[in-house]
């Protein structure tokens, strides 16, 4: 058998050196998509933006990172509670005679004073009736022969409607506690012993959504002159295809409005953001930048749970050959001075300057180690946490801004309390069937919304819409 020549050989390790290219190229390519399948499957509310819903039921115990207050479970001393007491007048009084006296048997006068009232009162509803009022419209005629008709009230213009508190009850079920319209009336007709249509339902609740125009332009001019706001959307379906609830609350007011786009154009047919001046805190999705007039404030809970998620990364695949100490990992120091500062905020004073100096270069240097080109595990998950690391550094003032102002909070939790009902409502009635029916849902949520925080009842209110007279707030 004859030797290969040189040209042979040398040609044979070209072949193999292309061969062990291409094989490097896909296992990085495979370590890559291997190290984000493990990020998707490790993803929870704990370190994502996931719902606690979607953890399932085998979900690991929570863990919290505000540590322990030292205080003991349950309501805490000077809290008002909410337990059933006693009236002072009742509306009806039972007197219960003892009868034969318990020892000897004999009987008891019932005409002197008592020698003890023990009292014990029971809270109970009465049946639910329905009240018919008949309004009977009289003509006269005049002795120069004209028919003059009485004119009726206000929205009693049938033969036969229901009235303002049975329209309220219908639309704080439907769009209050979020059953659906079909159920709203099979429940209503329940109750009243009276017929009641799904269109009758379906009616009032878009009467009463289409007469909070007032509202909902005092609502916008309120939150546009505010101090501070939260900003915040989430999707929600509509018609079968995914639209999006933008939300703008403050102290006082609380605007949601539903449009197609997630983006700028959403955000501003929302009418709060354009012409706002303010504090404005959001997580970190670009469309807020875009609103240079503002001061912006980044929330610190979507950060921590991206930080989470590099270090249960970082823990599962500990880098090899790193120049860090073992077990160190850069978004590990950044929560640690994150909590640090925000435990100073909490007792209601602002950090000394030299502390938040301190820990301000500890996020920083932090930040300028995770994002170095080197960093960090291969593919779309070391670019996901490069990214975050660069952001941290970028926008390192408007993550401490709570830091420098106690009117800033930490996070954006109160925005996240407003839009938390559309989550329900799809979870109780599914999808929206019209975008009119999703617009009519989240005017009705901010009129209940912000009633709520000026302490107005919201069948009180929606009693008042209902008659025609809406409910609008001050906002000097």
């Amino acid at each position: 058998m004859t030797a290969p020549s040189y040209e042979q050989l040398a040609a044979l390790v070209a072949a193999q050196e292309r061969t062990i290219a291409r094989l490097q190229a896909r296992i990085a390519e495979q370590d890559a998509r291997i190290a984000e399948l493990e990020r998707q499957l490790a993803a929870s509310s704990r370190n994502s933006s996931k719902p606690p819903s979607s953890d399932g039921l085998d979900k690991p115990a929570p863990k919290s990172l505000r540590g322990r207050s030292g205080r003991k479970p349950g309501g805490q001393p000077g809290r008002e509670g909410r337990t059933l007491r006693q009236v002072a007048v009742p509306d009806e009084v039972v007197m219960h005679e003892p009868g034969a006296c318990a020892g000897c048997g004999a009987e008891l006068a019932a005409d002197g004073p008592p020698a003890r009232i023990i009292r014990r009162q029971v809270f109970d509803i009465p049946k639910v009736t329905v009240r018919v009022v008949e309004h009977r419209l009289v003509s006269r005629r005049c002795v120069c022969g004209t028919l003059t008709c009485a004119v009726g009230p206000a929205g009693v213009t049938a033969p036969v409607a229901y009235g303002p508190s049975a329209a309220a009850i219908a639309v704080y079920l439907c769009l209050g506690q979020h059953l659906p319209v079909e159920r709203t009336a099979g429940l209503l007709a329940e109750l009243f012993g009276t017929p009641m249509s799904v269109g009758t339902v379906a009616a009032w609740t878009a009467r009463a959504a289409a007469g909070l125009a007032p509202f909902t332009a005092a609502v916008r001019t309120g939150l546009a002159e505010a101090e501070l706001v939260h900003a915040d959307e989430t999707g929600l379906r509509v018609a079968g295809r995914l639209h999006w609830l933008h939300v703008a609350s403050s102290a006082r007011f609380t605007a949601l409005f539903c449009h197609r786009k997630r983006g700028t154009e959403g955000i501003d047919a929302a009418g709060v953001l354009p012409g706002f001046t303010g504090t404005l805190v959001h997580d970190a999705f670009a469309p807020y930048a875009r609103y240079p007039a503002a001061r912006h404030a980044l929330c610190n809970a979507h950060l921590l749970r991206e930080l989470i998620a590099v270090v249960d990364f970082h823990t599962a695949h500990p880098p090899a050959g790193a120049d860090t100490p073992p077990g160190w990992c850069w978004a590990a120091q950044v929560i640690d001075a994150l909590l640090a500062v925000k435990a100073v905020t909490d007792t209601d004073t602002l950090p000394d300057a030299d502390i938040l100096a301190g820990h301000r270069r500890l996020i920083v240097s932090a930040a300028l180690v995770g994002a170095a080109a080197d960093a960090g595990p291969p593919g779309a998950v070391g670019r996901r946490h490069r990214a975050l690391a660069r952001r941290i550094r970028r926008r390192i003032d408007d993550y401490l801004r709570f830091a420098a102002d106690l009117r800033v909070p930490f996070d954006n939790n109160a925005a996240e309390r407003d839009i938390r009902m559309v989550k329900i409502k799809q979870k109780v009635s599914g999808c929206m069937r019209t975008l009119a029916g999703a617009q009519d849902f989240a005017a009705m949520r901010s009129y209940l919304a912000t009633a709520a925080k000026h302490g107005r009842r919201p069948f009180a209110v929606l009693t008042e819409l209902t008659s025609g007279n809406v409910w609008i707030p001050a906002t000097g």
